[in-house]
C-alpha cells in the first residue's frame, strides 16, 4: 500500500511539474506575441509622428541646375532653447562655391528666418553643412525650408 501511494505521490508530483513547465511555456510565447505587435505598434506609431513633424525642404531650380542635391538634415538648438540651427547635407554633381540662403517659412506661408553661409564642394563629393539663424527664429514641426 505504501509502494502505490508512493508512485501516486510521485506521478502527481511529475505531472504537475510538467503542466507547470507547459503553462510558463504558454506564458512566455503570449509575453513573446505581445511584445512583438506592441513593438509594431509603437514603430507605426513614431514613423507617423515622424511624417507628420517633419520639416520640408526645397532646393531652388537654380541650385539644382548648377549640380546641388539635398540629403539628410537636422534642426537643432543653439545656447537658447530655439530650434534655430539647420544642418544640411548637400551633394555636389559639380563642382561649387557660392553663398547659399535658406529661408524658413512656417505653417502660414510667412517667413520667419534666413540664414546664408558659404558653400564649397567638388564634383562627386557631399558634406554636412550648418545655417545659423537669428535666435528668435525658431523652427516649427511641419515648416517649409527654400535653399536657393
Amino acid at each position: 500500500m505504501k509502494t502505490y501511494l508512493s508512485i501516486t505521490l510521485l506521478l502527481i508530483f511529475f505531472s504537475c511539474n510538467r503542466l507547470a513547465d507547459k503553462t510558463k511555456e504558454g506564458i512566455n510565447r503570449g509575453g513573446e506575441v505581445v511584445g512583438e505587435t506592441a513593438t509594431e505598434f509603437f514603430d507605426g506609431i513614431s514613423k507617423g509622428v515622424d511624417n507628420t513633424l517633419d520639416c520640408k525642404i526645397e532646393l531652388s531650380e537654380s541650385l539644382k541646375n548648377k549640380g546641388l542635391k539635398t540629403g539628410t538634415y537636422s534642426i537643432d538648438s543653439q545656447s537658447n532653447n530655439k530650434k534655430n540651427k539647420l544642418t544640411l547635407y548637400l551633394i555636389f554633381q559639380e563642382n561649387f562655391k557660392d553663398n547659399v540662403t535658406a529661408k524658413v517659412y512656417n505653417k502660414s506661408g510667412f517667413e520667419i528666418g534666413r540664414a546664408t553661409t558659404v558653400i564649397i564642394g567638388a564634383q562627386r563629393s557631399a558634406s554636412y553643412f550648418d545655417f545659423i539663424f537669428d535666435e528668435r527664429t525658431d523652427i516649427g514641426f511641419r515648416n517649409k525650408i527654400i535653399i536657393e
